[in-house]
């Protein structure tokens, strides 16, 4: 029974050095089953042999041999594998280049579209112009009331029912509207290219670090702002389309006003020579 349980410990005791993945777990695990082996089970060498020492040298023989060379192989095949890492999938000095060149790239644009995109454009000179220009520039979504108040202040009401015609009423108050939507809509743009802005320049900041492996992501990103950043663009190219109809709407309604006043005319006349 004695040497059943020497034997079951001494398999044990190599199982585990060989499961050890690092140099520390393996020299941890020789420490505690030599010390476990003579102070808890007292091997049968000893008493075959007489001697401990015989015991502690047949255990590093062991060591230093079979699972010396296993791990010596393990090293071997992680050396390899990280040398193929390194050299074919994810080459060092390629990401390295890629690196240096998108921090190249920051450098040399990124001061220059911050300035571009921060260009004072204000040209107006007198109160109320200024403070819908400012409204207009301020790339803020919630300020629309002001926006409108500062645009009937610049523009003026529509005119009241004694001073113009329902039909012009009614043109003018559709073509301020219409404005109104597009101004909205240019300043809500304004905001949403402020945040693209951003959720670029931490991409690139990213690039500049990425690690093996994280392009996939960082370009996940990128289209996914690209996608972002394209549905802005149809909204602005929509609000153009619909400022245009109103434009086209606005025409034919003088045209349609003109007929109108010309077939009022052609009644007056028609009156008119019949009393004579």
């Amino acid at each position: 029974m004695h040497y059943f349980g020497f034997v079951l410990f001494s398999s044990i005791f190599i199982w585990i050095m060989l499961s050890a993945s690092t140099r520390r777990r393996t020299a941890t695990v020789a420490v505690a089953g030599i010390l476990v082996g003579v102070f808890v089970i007292s091997p049968p060498a000893a008493e075959a042999q007489g001697s401990l020492i015989q015991l502690i040298e047949a255990v590093l023989s062991v060591i230093n041999g079979v699972i010396q060379g296993a791990l010596n192989a393990i090293n071997t095949v992680r050396s390899a594998m990280s040398t193929f890492y390194q050299s074919v999938i994810w080459p060092v000095q390629l990401i390295k280049q890629a690196r240096a060149q998108v921090t190249q790239m920051i450098t040399q644009y990124r001061a220059l579209m911050t300035t571009i995109c921060n260009l004072r454009l204000n040209s107006a000179t007198l109160a109320n112009p200024q403070s819908l220009e400012t409204l207009i520039r301020d790339h803020r979504v919630s300020n629309f009331d002001a926006l409108t108040q500062s645009f009937e202040n610049t523009y003026r009401a529509i005119p009241t029912p004694i001073d113009a015609s329902e039909i012009d009423r009614e043109m003018s108050d559709m073509d301020d509207a219409l404005t109104l939507d597009t101004l909205k809509i240019l300043k809500a743009t304004d905001n949403a290219t402020d945040l693209e802005i951003q959720a670029a320049d931490s991409i690139e900041n990213a690039a500049t670090q990425a690690a093996p492996g994280s392009a996939p992501f960082l370009t996940a990103s990128a289209v996914s702002s690209s996608i972002r950043s394209q549905a802005v663009t149809q909204k602005m190219l929509a609000a153009e389309i619909r400022q245009e109809a109103a434009h086209i709407a606005h025409q034919n309604g003088l045209r349609k006003r003109g007929a109108t006043f010309t077939t009022q005319l052609r009644g007056l006349l028609t009156t008119l020579l019949q009393h004579n």
